[in-house]
């Protein structure tokens, strides 16, 4: 199974950079890109995610699983984001125990999303 982790490349979070500076979304996600990346984990970097208000922020997504989008995060947190990321993959439904995950995960999310459901096929008539 394969998990993605998408990165707002574009989420500023209110800060003023000179021409050619990177701003802190792109910054965050050259920070995961440059850690230990777990087994299964595919890092995306997306232009936005829409919680500009929250941001930097990523989601963790994968088929069958709720989704989460965590918010109000540096390059700083490259690390416990792996981590959550990591355990993310290991739980069969996406749900990690409240316990196991990073502090960050705890106290940023910003949503949980539930998954895809099938469509139910029509009946016939």
């Amino acid at each position: 199974m394969t998990v993605t982790l998408h990165v707002c490349t574009t989420c500023k979070a209110g800060e003023i950079l000179g021409d050619g500076q990177p701003v802190l979304g792109a910054r965050l996600h050259a920070a995961l890109l440059a850690g230990e990346v777990p087994t299964g984990l595919r890092i995306v970097g997306v232009e936005c995610l829409s919680a500009c208000n929250s941001g930097a922020a990523v989601a963790l997504s994968a088929p069958g699983r709720w989704s989460y989008v965590y918010g109000r995060l540096t390059e700083a947190d490259a690390a416990d984001i792996l981590l959550g990321a990591a355990a993310y993959h290991d739980a069969p439904d996406g749900i990690v125990p409240w316990r196991s995950r990073p502090v960050i995960f705890r106290k940023q999310s910003l949503a949980r999303i539930p998954p895809i459901i099938p469509p139910l096929e029509a009946p016939n008539v």
